[in-house]
């Protein structure tokens, strides 16, 4: 596997620059990784397929669906494109890599987990203050025009959330100036983690049943449904900071009542 993983690797370095594979090649990663896990909930919620593991009875329309891509695809293009090649000088100043030798795994590992801790603490406070009034009606509103999500509402916000959104993921890796490899695999698990926070289904396989501090689909579809000054739960991957600050009260309360039925 390491021998397949380093073949690899030579060809990219080889036919490509540091430059192309941080920037496009990141980019075109993302876009493959976002779009093939998102799309299919949209298929699902459409075909009624696997609909007793849906959270929400509710279903988006098609030209709902329709409209969310259309945004993706433009917000994608003309703002995570630009952000990811203006991010290109800070990332090698601050020892991002591409050239061997590859990372070992427990460096990666450890990198990896780093960041999640990091991202969730930066995200926590972010998304909270974006659901104070004032940021809220001009800002974040966008990204709860959803209330039913489905995979690819994830990113589907306004520009500035998704300026925080990039510097949330991002500041981890800026702090240790990782591999690219290394840099590639976080947005792979960023990406999958927040496509299923959305996807509005709960199944038996999801994280959230074996992962005891991962919210998962069901913890952020409650954040979905309600109020902007009631929702709580805004944590990102793990849930360990609403559980500190008490933002999850009201979740668990209906997670109760739901259990005594």
């Amino acid at each position: 596997m390491a021998s397949l993983v380093e073949s690899g690797w030579q060809y990219l370095v080889t036919h490509f620059s540091d430059f192309q594979l941080a920037c496009i090649g990141s980019f075109l990663l993302h876009e493959s990784v976002f779009f093939l896990s998102g799309l299919p909930f949209i298929f699902l919620e459409r075909q009624g397929f696997l609909s007793k593991y849906k959270i929400q009875t509710k279903n988006n329309t098609p030209a709902a669906q329709g409209k969310c891509i259309t945004r993706l695809l433009l917000y994608h293009f003309c703002v995570n494109l630009p952000l990811m090649m203006a991010s290109y000088p800070v990332f090698t100043a601050m020892g991002m890599r591409s050239s061997f030798p590859l990372p070992s795994w427990k460096e990666v590992s450890g990198q990896i987990l780093f960041y999640f801790i990091i991202e969730d603490f930066v995200f926590y406070w972010g998304h909270r203050i974006l659901h104070s009034k004032w940021l809220y009606k001009n800002v974040h509103s966008v990204h709860h025009e959803y209330a039913t999500p489905f995979g690819l509402t994830s990113e589907y916000a306004h520009p500035a959330e998704i300026l925080f959104l990039g510097f949330a993921t991002i500041v981890g890796p800026a702090l240790t100036g990782p591999h690219l490899i290394t840099l590639w695999l976080w947005m792979v698990l960023r990406v999958l983690e927040t496509v299923e926070a959305h996807c509005g289904y709960h199944f038996p396989w999801s994280l959230s049943n074996f992962l005891p501090l991962y919210g998962g689909a069901d913890f952020h579809d409650y954040h979905h449904r309600l109020l902007y000054t009631k929702s709580g739960n805004y944590s990102s991957t793990f849930v360990y900071m609403d559980w500190i600050f008490g933002t999850h009260k009201g979740y668990r309360r209906l997670k109760s009542l739901k259990e005594k039925q």
